[in-house]
């Protein structure tokens, strides 16, 4: 199975609602108060500007649920930073895009006290992280002290500026791109901020069919930088979300579903392909991101369906591969996938 074919986080026909008619005014949410449908109206709304990548709308859905972030990787070109934009807009959330680069400080990220000559006192300037969606482009072409600025903000959704804790606005999400490592002038991000990442998500090329919409979007004027006149409005808002929340809080996890997270988590630990397996954190990680699946398919409990479609994305960016293994060819992904089939999944 190849990795386009792995990566493709779907809600396959019947398993969720249709998308609803959320017909509202300009500017402003649909009317429909049903979380699930405004959610699921997400994917005709995004479709405006982007062409196919479902598998990353869906994953970034997922990870609001959670109150996760999510890391795109992908070669340049293929709709990252335009498939954040436009989820944004689609969601009427207040986003902040930050170009990650090589001269890129922590303040720059965070924000940082500044000296004002009238009142002859500090004042905070908060950085572009304080905001809902934040757009972190290319996060990994600066250096580790800079990506390390974010730590707290993803794991405590706050930031602390001389000894202050500041709180950011909820929802708060950090969509990070990257292009593959082996690109010039990219450092690989440290396990611990790899770690706060709830969903890896792998955006391919596209097909020829897709591609064609591409350049027939071009054709007929379509501008990424003027998503308003591509039509594109939002869906739902924050109070989708919260009540989403409360929603998946309520679905029901088997103790058996239980069990099989925590051996397919324990299996890559025993792995002889990984130097490093999947953490008890990697295990909520899957356990959060399964339920929120499930929601959205429409059902009050946790399948151990909804476990395999969310294993890959959750977990491939928790493990490491020992140097022999790598040099034979083998991914995190394929050790996933034999993990998933050597692991007996409850009936």
């Amino acid at each position: 199975m190849t990795e386009q074919a792995t990566t493709q986080l779907r809600i396959t026909p019947g398993t969720a609602p249709a998308t609803p008619d959320t017909a509202g005014t300009p500017g402003t949410p649909g009317t429909t108060t049903d979380p699930r449908q405004a959610l699921t109206a997400l994917r005709a709304e995004i479709g405006k500007a982007v062409v196919g990548q479902d598998a990353a709308v869906t994953g970034l859905v997922v990870a609001l649920l959670c109150g996760g972030h999510v890391l795109l990787e992908g070669v340049p070109g293929v709709a990252k930073t335009l498939l954040v934009r436009t989820l944004s807009t689609a969601l009427s959330l207040d986003t902040k895009r930050i170009q990650f680069t090589p001269d890129l400080m922590p303040g720059d990220v965070t924000g940082s006290l500044v000296y004002d000559a009238r009142t002859a006192e500090f004042s905070f300037q908060p950085g572009p992280v304080f905001t809902n969606l934040l757009l972190a482009d290319e996060i990994n072409r600066t250096p580790p002290k800079t990506q390390a600025a974010l730590l707290e903000a993803m794991e405590e959704h706050q930031v602390t500026v001389d000894g202050e804790p500041r709180k950011l606005p909820v929802p708060f999400l950090v969509a990070a791109t990257q292009n593959p490592v082996e690109y010039e002038g990219t450092y690989p991000l440290p396990e611990a901020q790899l770690d706060r990442f709830l969903l890896k998500l792998i955006l391919p090329l596209p097909d020829r069919d897709q591609e064609y919409q591409v350049l027939a979007k071009h054709a007929s004027g379509f501008d990424p930088r003027d998503l308003a006149a591509a039509g594109v409005r939002p869906v739902a808002g924050p109070q989708h979300i919260a009540a989403a929340r409360e929603q998946i809080a309520k679905l029901t996890v088997s103790p058996e579903v239980l069990a099989y997270m925590v051996d397919l988590c324990r299996a890559t630990r025993q792995s002889p392909s990984l130097s490093i397996g999947v953490s008890p954190r990697g295990a909520t990680a899957l356990l959060a991101a399964s339920r929120a699946w499930a929601w959205l398919a429409g059902r009050d409990y946790v399948t151990p369906d909804d476990v395999k479609a969310l294993a890959l994305p959750t977990l491939r960016h928790r493990v490491a591969l020992r140097a022999e293994a790598e040099m034979e060819g083998v991914t995190a992904d394929s050790v996933i996938q034999a993990v998933l089939a050597q692991t007996p999944a409850p009936r």
